[in-house]
C-alpha cells in the first residue's frame, strides 16, 4: 500500500475510533484526537485532571478499540521498581526438585500503560517507569528484555491534592510529548453521562485496528514530508521561550526561570505530522505547529516568581509566543 493510500485509510480509521470510543466516552473529543496524535507520534502523555473525569475509563476504552493489551499501576508511596517491572522467584521443580529462578512480567510488560497519579510514588519507582518510557526496555536480574511494541504510557496526576506527592522533575517531565488538560463537561454532556452510566445497558467497543496496523502508521508519520520552513518555526517558537536566547522577548526574559528544550522541538514537529495525516493530509502545515504547541511546551516551561506574583502561567506565555513568533512569508 503507497503512503497516500495509507493516509486515505487513516482517515476511516480515525472516524470508527472516534465512533466506538464515543459509546462510552461523552466528549472530550479533543483529548481523543491528541492522544491518537501522541500515540501515532510514539510519545507519552501526561493527563491532568481532578478525579471522576472518566480518565481511566478512556484510557481502557482507546486500548480495546486499538485491540492493545491493557496494563494500570496505582502508584502509592510504598511502590517499588520491582512491583511495576517484575521481580524473579525462586521455583522447584516438583518432579526433579531442582530449583531454578523464573522472571514474572511485571504490569510494565503491556502496550498501553495507565501510569495512575505518578506523582504519588517515590522518585525511584518514578524513574524506573521513565526509563521504560524512554527505551522501551526494562532491565531486571541483570537481563534488559524489550517491552511490546507499540508502547503508549499515559500518566496522571491530580491537581488538586498535592500532600504526601513527589513531583516530577522537569528533566522527567521531558520524556513526555504532550501535557494534556481534562476540564469538565458542558451541561449537556454531563446530563448524557449521568443518564448513561445510571442505567442497566452497558456500551460495548469492537477493535477498530491491531498493534501491527499502529506500527506501520508509526512508521508512516516519521516518512511524512515537512518544508524547512515549518521545522524553523518550530525551533524559532521554543528557542523564543528559554529566557537567555536571543529570541526570547523581554517578557520571557522577566517571568520565565527555563524554556523549552530541543526535545520540544522534535515533538512539535513530530506531532504536527501525526495531525496532518489524521486530518488526511500528505505534509505539515504550519497551523499544524500552532495546534500542538500548547500541550507539547506548557510543561517544558518554568516561571519565575515575577510571573507566579502576576497570576501569569505558562500557558499564557505560550499563547502569547504563539502571536508574536512570526512563520516566514
Amino acid at each position: 500500500m503507497s503512503d497516500t493510500e495509507a493516509v486515505a485509510q487513516l482517515g476511516q480509521i480515525r472516524d470508527r475510533i472516534y465512533g466506538e470510543i464515543g459509546q462510552v466516552i461523552i466528549g472530550q473529543k479533543q483529548i481523543v484526537e491528541e492522544l491518537l496524535i501522541a500515540l501515532l507520534a510514539g510519545g507519552h502523555c501526561l493527563l491532568v485532571g481532578v478525579p471522576g473525569l472518566a480518565k481511566t475509563t478512556l484510557i481502557q476504552t482507546l486500548a480495546r478499540t486499538l485491540d492493545l493489551s491493557f496494563g494500570r499501576i496505582q502508584f502509592t508511596p510504598d511502590l517499588m521498581p520491582s512491583d511495576i517491572t517484575g521481580t524473579e522467584v525462586l521455583e522447584e521443580d516438583i518432579d526433579t526438585g531442582r530449583k531454578a529462578f523464573r522472571f514474572i512480567h511485571g504490569p510494565l510488560f503491556a502496550n498501553v500503560i495507565l501510569a495512575d497519579e505518578i506523582n504519588r510514588t517515590p522518585p525511584k519507582t518514578q524513574a524506573a517507569l521513565l526509563q521504560a518510557m524512554q527505551e522501551h526496555a526494562v532491565t531486571a536480574a541483570g537481563e534488559t528484555m524489550q517491552l511490546s511494541e507499540p508502547f503508549f504510557v499515559l500518566a496522571t496526576q491530580n491537581p488538586i491534592e498535592q500532600e504526601g506527592t513527589y513531583p516530577l522533575p522537569e528533566a522527567q517531565l521531558d520524556r513526555f510529548i504532550f501535557e494534556l488538560w481534562i476540564d469538565y463537561p458542558s451541561d449537556r454532556e454531563e446530563e448524557d453521562i449521568v443518564r448513561a452510566t445510571t442505567s442497566v445497558a452497558q456500551a460495548t467497543v469492537s477493535q477498530v485496528v491491531d498493534a501491527q496496523q499502529i506500527i506501520e502508521l508509526q512508521q508512516l508519520v516519521r516518512r511524512v514530508p515537512v518544508a524547512d520552513h515549518c521545522v524553523r518555526y518550530a525551533v524559532s517558537l521554543v528557542r523564543s521561550s528559554r529566557p537567555k536566547d536571543t529570541q526570547a522577548p523581554d517578557y520571557i526574559r522577566e517571568m520565565v526561570s527555563w524554556g523549552a528544550g530541543p526535545r520540544a522541538s522534535q515533538y512539535l514537529v513530530l506531532a504536527a505530522k501525526a495531525r496532518a495525516i489524521l486530518a488526511g493530509r500528505h505534509s505539515v502545515a504550519i497551523e499544524d505547529i500552532r495546534a500542538v504547541a500548547l500541550p507539547v511546551m506548557r510543561h517544558r516551561m518554568v516561571v519565575n516568581f515575577h510571573a507566579e506574583a502576576q497570576n501569569i502561567s505558562a500557558i499564557g506565555l505560550i499563547e502569547r509566543l504563539l502571536a508574536d513568533v512570526e512563520p516566514e512569508s
